[in-house]
């Protein structure tokens, strides 16, 4: 649902009217001859086997501006990663399958561990790591983009506009974020909705608008799952193991690169994905989870600016944030 509204330092990339798609990914493959495309897809074995994931397989089979696929399998059996492997095989593009619940992956990082580089504990952050460290040592691509395996109604469409902004050597983004309407009949994107977005306006207003809050509030949808980058980016920037991902990718960006090179850009008239069960009185699980994931990044990346967090700030920040809320949902 395209606006021409902008806001804060990064720029903002709008889809008007009706583009033509063919033109899209026709300049998309010539570009990818020189900086070829490696597409991440983190998934558990659940999202492989869904409806939406057969829905882009199909669309994959048709993307020749894409060089390598290489899908992170969350826990799953060695059955289950057998089978991934198989329903994957028919995709024309270089696939690889990362089994990252596998004795040689848990030997890997067991081996990391013991040498002080810790990957963190099993989560999306981890996977889309692991398999930037692998895009990154097979040096096959120039590029790579990452999106979630729930998308329901997935197109080459948006993942094209997801790729443009940073494969076109017309532009000089080294990140793209996507963003997208999530417009129906029910309240959706719960928690950037009533958590994240009341948080950054309550943080903000008790910081004087600190420039790293400024910068998370100029994103339209800052916990969108899917962004493209540079090999630069994914070899510099350090990820958050847990749903703190896509926060920790921006706070990483902010702090590594200048926001003129930094853009988000619309890639879905529309956009339906699995939800998370609320899981209000487990902290371990569902939103909740992602909640705290998300608060843990956002306060470490203000405290490694400089920022002081006392009990009093605390006290404070949970009754502007509440006030922020609820001014969210009138």
């Amino acid at each position: 649902m395209a606006d021409f509204y902008h806001s804060g330092a990064i720029t903002t990339l709008h889809k008007l009217g009706k583009p033509k798609s063919e033109r899209l990914l026709a300049e998309l493959e010539l570009y990818s001859l020189v900086r070829p495309i490696a597409l991440v897809l983190p998934a558990l074995y659940s999202d492989v086997m869904s409806e939406a994931m057969k829905g882009i397989r199909e669309e994959l089979g048709k993307a020749r501006f894409i060089r390598e696929i290489v899908l992170a399998l969350g826990p799953a059996t060695d059955e289950e990663f057998r089978n991934t492997k198989e329903f994957l095989s028919v995709l024309p593009q270089e696939t690889t399958i990362i089994h990252t619940s596998g004795m040689r992956m848990k030997e890997l990082y067991r081996m990391l561990e013991e040498k002080g580089v810790s990957p963190g504990l099993d989560g999306k952050g981890r996977s889309a790591w692991t398999a930037y460290g692998y895009v990154l040592a097979s040096g096959r691509s120039g590029m790579i983009a990452l999106h979630d395996c729930d998308i329901q109604n997935y197109n080459l469409d948006l993942l094209g506009r997801l790729c443009y902004p940073v494969v076109s050597p017309t532009l000089d983004y080294v990140f793209c974020k996507g963003f997208y309407a999530r417009v129906t009949d029910r309240m959706h994107g719960r928690v950037t909705r009533l958590f994240l977005g009341p948080l950054v306006k309550a943080l903000q207003k008790m910081t004087s608008s600190h420039p790293f809050l400024d910068f998370l509030d100029s994103f339209r949808y800052p916990l969108a799952g899917e962004f493209s980058m540079t090999m630069d980016v994914a070899r510099i920037n350090r990820i958050p193991w847990d749903w703190g991902l896509e926060v920790g990718m921006l706070s990483e960006v902010y702090r590594n690169y200048s926001t003129k090179r930094i853009c988000q850009v619309d890639i879905a008239e529309n956009y339906e994905h699995k939800h998370q069960v609320l899981s209000a009185d487990d902290p371990s699980t569902g939103l909740m989870k992602m909640s705290i994931d998300i608060a843990k990044s956002i306060f470490r990346s203000l405290a490694s600016e400089g920022l002081v967090f006392s009990d009093g700030f605390f006290k404070s920040l949970m009754a502007s944030y509440l006030r922020m809320a609820e001014d969210s949902i009138v």
